[in-house]
């Protein structure tokens, strides 16, 4: 029996795959080499999440891996036409980044209504300054993206006392469809995007959008950034039309050095780390490990992504 051939989109520090020795013949790509080296592999590992090398290489000659893992939630990095029209299996990481991003969403909540970045502000500026802040028990929050990320941020902010409402992309027992999203977002004190990028939800905050929340709002990206117009959102935190937000992703990775986002009052900026706590990689390679089981023995994969959607459909 021919032994199959792994293909991995490199990223450093590369995956451990140990376990898979004298299994898999593995083999590494870059950017400039996946076009040539794609037609001689059986999988393709897409370690580098980072990377549109896929969507370049792929309408190219030759055959394709019979199954493609992206070592990250979202796909929309990978997605082309010709990859969503083919008979390759498509997978994610879905699963792994769920805690570690809802934690790091109630921080941001919390760091907001505790007003701790001004605290650290006056601080470096030797500034006592006594003020007033917010209770977050009681408070709303509007969560967009009801898969297992949106699900997990939702349980944790209900957890600290927020009523929180989650949208997704048809209404069904204990989710909002858009067709409630504008009157959500009206009343909401947090506003979380976590959803994926797909051709519905691309620029889905626009001025309007922004225009509809409460002057008192924030807003929180933990999505994609081609959810957000950008120039919307920093007309609007700036207007004061919201009163500030969290973004963890941009339209544009990293964010360029001229972005007035960058020292907008009231907004925080983060390198796409909220999902990466300690470890995070080897969960990654581990999962991967898992599911190349699963498809080795001829058994159904999971985190399949419903190429057409882009995004795996929930259950």
């Amino acid at each position: 029996m021919t032994t199959p051939t792994l293909l991995v989109l490199d990223a450093e520090p590369l995956p451990r795959l140990g376990r898979l020795a004298g299994r898999v013949r593995i083999e590494h790509a870059d950017g400039s080499t996946l076009a040539e080296r794609l037609p001689h592999a059986d999988v393709l590992l897409v370690w580098d999440f980072t990377s549109h090398a896929v969507r370049r290489a792929w309408p190219g000659e030759g055959p394709r891996p019979r199954w493609v893992h992206t070592a990250s939630a979202g796909v929309d990095h990978l997605l082309c036409p010709e990859l969503a029209a083919s008979d390759t299996v498509v997978t994610n990481a879905r699963g792994v980044f769920d805690g570690p991003i809802a934690e790091y969403v109630a921080g941001l909540v919390l760091a907001f209504a505790k007003d701790l970045p001004r605290t650290l502000r006056l601080q470096r500026e030797r500034t006592w300054l006594h003020r007033e802040t917010r209770r977050v028990a009681g408070t709303r929050a509007c969560v967009v993206g009801s898969g297992p990320i949106g699900r997990a941020v939702a349980g944790t902010l209900e957890a600290l006392g927020v009523r929180t409402a989650l949208v997704g992309r048809a209404a069904r027992d204990g989710v909002h469809g858009p067709e409630d999203l504008d009157r959500l977002l009206a009343r909401a004190d947090w506003v979380v995007a976590a959803a994926p990028l797909t051709e519905e939800t691309r620029g889905m905050f626009d001025a309007r959008r922004f225009g509809l929340m409460q002057p008192s709002a924030h807003f929180v990206n933990v999505g994609r950034g081609e959810l957000v117009v950008e120039d919307a959102l920093v007309r609007a935190v700036r207007d004061r039309w919201i009163a500030g937000a969290a973004l963890d992703v941009f339209t544009a990775e990293p964010l360029a050095g001229g972005s007035p986002l960058w020292e907008l009052d009231g907004v925080v900026v983060s390198p796409h780390m909220s999902g990466d706590t300690v470890g995070w990689r080897d969960e990654l390679a581990a999962q991967f490990v898992e599911l190349y089981e699963l498809w080795e023995a001829g058994r159904p994969l999971e985190n399949v992504v419903d190429k057409r959607r882009g995004y795996v459909p929930g259950h």
